[in-house]
């Protein structure tokens, strides 16, 4: 909705961008009021970290890569103020998100993933949520398969399971 992309451009510091690939946005509310915002896109192609966590090579990171889902926005509105609410928001996402991502894209996601600023920001919410730090980004940016950009913000990186042994789903072949 356009308030929803007025909300993100205004109080976000990342702004409002046209998401790249598969993503879903979501509204918080209660009572007929906006609480927060979130936006949920396609993963990073690849960033170390994250995949030596996972554990998996080249051919998996391909083959499985569309079963991670990232956390690219996530917006308290500056004039609410309730303890806990972040976490308790992200944790309500984690259960409804695998479903509307399963109806919207056809697949079921095995895990999200977020990037954390670590200048701005402790990764206070996700820690509470039992999401995982795995270590941070180099900070050459989403894009960069070429290694040629650098200066980005390094961040730190979180992710949460959706379901049980989900590095080991991530790393399976195919079966034959």
């Amino acid at each position: 909705s356009r308030l929803w992309r007025e909300h993100v451009e205004r109080y976000h510091y990342l702004g409002c961008r046209v998401p790249f690939g598969a993503n879903l946005r979501y509204w918080v509310r209660s009572r007929d009021r906006e609480l927060a915002c979130l936006l949920w896109t396609s993963p990073a192609w690849k960033m170390q970290a994250r995949d030596a966590w996972i554990g998996w090579n080249d051919e998996q990171r391909r083959r499985h890569l569309q079963s991670i889902v990232n956390n690219g926005r996530f917006l308290v509105l500056p004039w609410v103020h309730v303890k806990g609410l972040a976490s308790k928001i992200l944790a309500l996402s984690a259960r409804q998100l695998p479903h509307d991502w399963q109806t919207r894209y056809g697949h079921r996601p095995l895990l999200l993933e977020t990037l954390v600023d670590a200048i701005r920001f402790r990764g206070t919410c996700y820690r509470a949520a039992n999401w995982i730090y795995v270590g941070q980004t180099t900070g050459r940016g989403r894009m960069d398969r070429e290694h040629k950009s650098h200066g980005q913000a390094i961040k730190d990186i979180y992710v949460y399971p959706l379901v049980r042994d989900a590095r080991l789903h991530l790393c399976s072949d195919p079966t034959r």
